[in-house]
């Protein structure tokens, strides 16, 4: 008696959906990371603003100093909240990014952070 065994695998047209799949999300990564990269620096620029200066022209102008050095474009000193708790400086920041996908669709990427 034969018995028929059933093949397993992707058809064609299953393999190019997956290919499209995979080719679209390798965009949106492509254009996901450098805004996170940025965000990197932005972090490390406030926490490097919050301890080089006490006065808030002081702490704004060292962040656009260090922004201008990291070529950070989305944020300026201007746009940080600093305050004070107790004795330390505090900056703060949040701000939103918007990712262009296709037709009406955006994918926004919002970032907050403060200084350590």
């Amino acid at each position: 008696m034969r018995t028929k065994h059933q093949q397993r695998g992707l058809t064609f047209f299953g393999l190019l959906f997956v290919g499209i799949i995979l080719a679209f999300a390798g965009v949106v990564v492509a254009q996901v990371v450098p805004t996170y990269i940025e965000y990197m620096a932005v972090q490390k620029a406030t926490d490097k603003a919050a301890a080089s200066g006490s006065t808030v022209s002081e702490i704004r102008a060292a962040f656009d100093r260090t922004a201008q050095i990291d070529d950070i474009r989305t944020i300026s000193g201007r746009d940080l909240e600093i305050t004070k708790q107790g004795d330390r400086v505090v900056v703060s920041f949040d701000y939103s990014r918007e990712i262009h996908l296709f037709g009406p669709a955006y994918l926004v990427m919002k970032y907050q952070g403060r200084s350590k």
